[in-house]
């Protein structure tokens, strides 16, 4: 993630402050009447086998148009931004680019279930819009973590390229660019990142209502560029650089959530919303009570369920290479199970109410099972978080969790076989 070196000052408030994202600490054993179902009451035998027939077929018509008239569309773009990478001039950003998108291929196709959300006319549309984008995330994301005279402004400017690809107005290939990489070591990269940054702000300058969803995209990408910028602010972990990020995040906190600073910083860094504005543009009807609803359920929630998975995941090598992380923050893995648990309740409460609730629910448990199948989740310091979020998300997580266990063994075998 990012370069920011331990805090010099005690991040941690006291006591997390009431609300419905600071239960007590969790428990090693799933909680007998989980979050997740929404009431206090027992469900019948007959409604459970009801919901679990419903959930099946929805998660059956939902995999069909993924795997049917999307991850086709996926392939293409995939090999398509391969092969412009093998072209870039400067060996190391063809390096790097190369084993980005290799390594991050998981997040492209992640960012591709968005487009089961819109209309099938529009469905390669969306996969272009957010495939380049989350390329262009990656990226610049690995650029802003190499030596750079100026951390900060490296960062910031790397990924003010995610500003330009929700830019449709002026956005057409060949519009001037601003020089992305003025603070990093290579910049020769014949044109990788500009043809990215094209084919997002093309693809999503097409989409039907993409002129009223553009500002609340906007938004969304200028608290990652934020985030991305005090969060690869300083390797020695100076207070004042430490106490910008964390009053930051404050200001950006809602309300009576019972938010902890790092947990909004980590919903503000998440790409998820983007991706989730992006399918909704796709509609020609869309209103803006759906705009508004889009956005309070990915930010903060789903989104920071997002990056403090991500952040677990990648906590060893962050540690060893002196990385921040986010989940470094909480005292114990218990505490760490306690709000990831609390953090789910509220993402799928969210979630719910959202038109085609059950699809971002399905997606919501797709994001999180990608994560948990990693083997990092079932470490000592990942284990009860997992168990805790499993528990909370039910019976939503139980075929999204065989695809990627499924998924994860074919991988080991064909990486055995080579």
């Amino acid at each position: 993630m990012s370069v920011l070196g331990k805090p010099a000052i005690d991040p941690s408030p006291g006591p997390a402050s009431a609300g419905p994202a600071s239960p007590g600490p969790a428990s090693a054993e799933p909680a007998s009447a989980s979050p997740a179902t929404g009431s206090g009451a027992t469900p019948t035998t007959g409604s459970r086998g009801r919901d679990k027939a419903a959930l099946a077929l929805t998660f059956a018509a939902a995999a069909a148009r993924y795997w049917l008239s999307v991850y086709p569309h996926v392939l293409r773009e995939a090999r398509h931004w391969r092969r412009r990478a093998e072209r870039i001039p400067d060996p190391t950003l063809c390096r790097l680019a190369l084993s980005t998108q290799r390594q991050e291929r998981g997040n492209l196709e992640g960012a591709a279930a968005f487009a089961v959300l819109a209309p099938r006319p529009q469905r390669a549309r969306v996969v272009r819009a957010v495939v380049a984008f989350q390329a262009i995330y990656d990226y610049v994301d690995t650029l802003a973590e190499q030596p750079s005279a100026n951390p900060a402004e490296n960062g910031r400017q790397l990924h003010r390229a995610l500003l330009s690809a929700l830019d449709p107005g002026p956005g057409h290939p060949g519009t001037v660019h601003l020089d992305y990489y003025v603070h990093s070591l290579h910049r020769e990269d014949g044109g990788y990142l500009q043809g990215l940054i094209d084919a997002c702000r093309t693809a999503f300058g097409a989409l039907p209502a993409h002129a009223s969803l553009t500002a609340p995209a906007q938004g969304a990408v200028r608290r990652i560029v934020t985030f991305q910028g005090l969060a690869h602010g300083d390797e020695d972990g100076h207070e004042d650089t430490w106490r910008a990020f964390s009053d930051w995040a404050e200001a950006q906190t809602p309300q009576g959530g019972g938010l902890r600073w790092w947990e909004t910083a980590a919903g503000a860094a998440s790409s998820l919303l983007v991706f989730a504005l992006i399918a909704a543009a796709a509609e020609p009807s869309v209103s803006d009570e759906d705009t508004s609803a889009i956005a309070r359920a990915y930010f903060p929630w789903i989104g920071a369920l997002h990056l403090l998975l991500d952040s677990l995941i990648d906590r060893k090598d962050d540690v060893q290479a002196g990385r921040y992380s986010l989940v470094e923050h909480y005292a114990s893995p218990r505490e760490l199970a306690g709000r990831l648990g609390a953090i789910t309740a509220e993402a799928l409460r969210a979630a719910r109410a959202l038109p085609h609730g059950e699809q971002h629910e399905l997606i919501l448990a797709a994001m999180a099972s990608f994560y948990l199948t990693q083997p990092a989740a079932s470490s000592p310091a990942g284990a009860l978080a997992r168990a805790e979020i499993l528990a909370t998300l039910g019976e939503r997580a139980v075929p999204t969790m065989c695809l990627f266990r499924v998924r994860a063994r074919r991988r080991g075998r064909r990486r055995e076989s080579l």
